[in-house]
C-alpha cells in the first residue's frame, strides 16, 4: 500500500512537472507573439508613411523615378512579408523573410535620403519634412519593439533548449523560433573624422 501511494506521489509530481513546464512554454510563446504583434503595428504605421511620402516627393524629383520606384517596390515587398509573418510568428523562415524584405527596405529608404538631401526645395517643404520625421520616428518605434520580440524570443528559445524542457518541447512540438534582424546601414558604416 505503501508503495503504492508513493508511485502515486511519484507520477503525480512528474505530471505536475510536466504541466508547469508546458504552461510556461505556452506564456513564452505567448509573449514573443505578442512582441511580434508590437512590430506588426509600428511595421504597418512605416509601410502606411512610404507612399505618401513617395507622392509628396514626386513633383519635386521627377527624375529620380528610379529611386522612387524602388522605395515602392521594396515597400511592396515588405508587406506581403509582414503579412505572411504575422499568419504564423513562430515560422522562423517568414521571420527571417521579413527580416529580409525589411533590410531591402531600409536599404531602398537611405537611397532615398541621400537622392532628397540634393533638394532644397524638398528638404524646405513642410510636408515632406513632417513625413520624413514621422518616418524617423517610426523607425525608432521599429527598433524598440524589435528589441523586445528578440529579447523574448531569445527567453523562449533558451527555455525551450534546456533540459528536460527540450524533451517536453519536442514532444508537444513547440518550435525554435528565430530573431527578427533589421539592418541599420547607418551602422555598418565607419564614421568619417576630418579636420
Amino acid at each position: 500500500m505503501t508503495t503504492t501511494l508513493i508511485g502515486l506521489a511519484v507520477i503525480a509530481a512528474v505530471v505536475i512537472f510536466v504541466i508547469a513546464i508546458y504552461n510556461r512554454l505556452v506564456s513564452l510563446r505567448n509573449r514573443f507573439k505578442n512582441g511580434f504583434s508590437q512590430i506588426d503595428v509600428q511595421l504597418q504605421r512605416r509601410h502606411d508613411l512610404i507612399p505618401n511620402l513617395v507622392e509628396s516627393t514626386k513633383a519635386y524629383m521627377a527624375h529620380e523615378r528610379n529611386t522612387l520606384t524602388e522605395v515602392m517596390e521594396a515597400r511592396n515587398q515588405a508587406v506581403s512579408a509582414q503579412k505572411d509573418a504575422a499568419g504564423d510568428p513562430a515560422d522562423g523562415q517568414r521571420i527571417q523573410k521579413l527580416s529580409s524584405a525589411e533590410n531591402m527596405l531600409s536599404r531602398a529608404l537611405a537611397n532615398f535620403y541621400a537622392v532628397a538631401e540634393n533638394y532644397p526645395e524638398l528638404k524646405a517643404n513642410e510636408t515632406v519634412q513632417q513625413m520624413m520625421e514621422e518616418l524617423s520616428s517610426t523607425e525608432n518605434r521599429v527598433a524598440f519593439a524589435r528589441q523586445a520580440y528578440n529579447d523574448e524570443v531569445m527567453v523562449y528559445n533558451t527555455y525551450r533548449e534546456k533540459f528536460p524542457n527540450n524533451v517536453i518541447a519536442g514532444f508537444f512540438a513547440f518550435k525554435p523560433s528565430e530573431q527578427l534582424q533589421l539592418e541599420n546601414p547607418e551602422a555598418r558604416q565607419a564614421p568619417k573624422v576630418s579636420f
